[in-house]
């Protein structure tokens, strides 16, 4: 009689040696996969190849300019990163990241054309990539960008549990003729501020240890004057100001100042001539309340508030007076200050 086949046991599969050490390159594989849709949808005519390629492919259409110029400029969002661990909202931080990156090299007046990023995390965290994933693809989007590639690394013992890092690098245009180096600024330009959204992506780590360390404020309190809770309002997206500014008729512009890290005190010269200053009226515009709980709360000196905090200004632009109001209208702005004889520094004036 014939013997009865043995029967067949099934055994789990053996994990790979590389995602015991905490790097699962399967999953990482797979969560890559489900990105394409979404990066696609940056991508115009002039991006060539496939996505997951050792490099991006960009074909540009210079016709039109007399000598292009290539503007790049590489950044991170900071421990703004910190509110996103702390409220599992990842989205705005990519779309953070790329206003950020397009707004410092509009400055010069350069248009964005394609932008790359790095995630570097303990664990990859599919919800969380696809989030962070999501904002670039939203931003890039907006700004008229496109997400031709990036890096995903997994770094276990490098990153706490959950965290991760971001940084981003943005490549665009400027014909050579329209560049802004603020060489052309004279004594009684004006000087018109744009609104922030908030914080943008400076200052966090002063906000963080006033607001949480020192008040022991929760995320969802709503302070007096605040129109959003403590988390919403810190997790307000950095504002692009790149279209707006773009849209304005040649020659209006004589230069333009980010109000990033440092603050109205040390951005504004970086686009100064050295014989003239930048006197700005801290009163002609409505600090927004977020700042002045910081000041109030921490009991930071007003001054050193104007150096780390962009105070409800996220961009200036010098004009001539009688274009300021050609400028300003258009882009909700307001004057705050005018250039003055000096040596190149931003004066502050308190009422």
């Amino acid at each position: 009689m014939p013997r009865k086949p043995a029967s067949k046991s099934i055994a789990a599969p053996k994990k790979k040696a590389y995602a015991a050490a905490g790097v699962d390159v399967d999953l990482g594989n797979l969560v890559k996969s489900r990105i394409h849709g979404m990066v696609k949808g940056t991508h115009g005519p002039e991006v060539l190849g496939k996505i997951g390629g050792f490099g991006g492919l960009f074909r540009p259409d210079f016709r039109g300019m007399k000598d292009p110029v290539l503007v790049s400029s590489v950044d991170g969002v900071g421990t703004k990163l910190k509110l996103a661990f702390a409220t599992g909202r990842h989205d705005t931080m990519g779309q953070c990241l790329v206003n950020h990156c397009i707004n410092d090299i509009a400055v010069i007046g350069a248009r964005p054309l394609f932008f790359l990023d790095y995630i570097g995390a303990e664990r990859l965290e599919p919800s969380v990539f696809e989030q962070i994933l999501k904002g670039f693809a939203k931003a890039c989007r907006e700004g008229g960008c496109a997400l031709v590639g990036g890096e995903t690394a997994q770094m276990p013992g490098m990153y706490q549990r959950g965290e991760y890092d971001l940084a981003g690098t943005i490549v665009g245009v400027v014909d050579r003729p329209k560049l802004l180096d603020g060489s052309l600024i004279k004594k009684g330009d004006l000087i018109i501020g744009l609104p922030s959204t908030g914080l943008h992506t400076n200052g966090y780590s002063l906000a963080r240890k006033v607001l949480f360390d020192q008040l022991n404020l929760p995320l969802s309190a709503k302070p007096e004057g605040f129109s959003k809770t403590l988390g919403e309002e810190l997790l307000r997206v950095h504002k692009n100001y790149q279209p707006a500014l773009a849209s304005l008729p040649s020659g209006l512009v004589k230069g333009l100042a980010h109000i990033t890290g440092g603050g109205l005190i040390d951005n504004l010269p970086r686009v100064l001539p050295s014989d003239l200053d930048a006197v700005i009226d801290t009163g002609s515009w409505k600090v927004p309340p977020i700042f002045k709980l910081i000041e109030s709360g921490g009991k930071i000196d007003r001054e050193e508030m104007y150096q780390v905090f962009n105070m409800g200004i996220g961009m200036t632009v010098v004009v001539r007076p009688k274009d300021a109001a050609a400028v300003a209208g258009p882009l909700k702005g307001k004057v705050i200050g005018q250039i003055a004889q000096g040596t190149g520094v931003t004066r502050l004036e308190f009422r």
